[in-house]
């Protein structure tokens, strides 16, 4: 029950999520985390479907 807070660099919107599996499985290297629609469209990132990103872990006792 890991939580992770994802910002987006350009807009500064984040939201905080549950991770729950070990994706995405990018051969490239360059995605380092999907997220749901729910979460993305909290970022505002259904539009431009991808975006640079920061993830930052949670301490153990913080809810999501």
């Amino acid at each position: 029950d890991t939580c992770v807070e994802v910002r987006r660099v350009d807009t500064d919107r984040s939201v905080v999520v549950r991770v729950n599996d070990r994706g995405p499985f990018d051969p490239s290297g360059r995605r380092i985390i999907d997220l749901s629609f729910t979460a993305a469209e909290a970022i505002a990132l259904i539009a431009p479907g991808t975006a640079e990103v920061e993830v930052r872990a949670l301490e153990a006792d913080r809810r999501c």
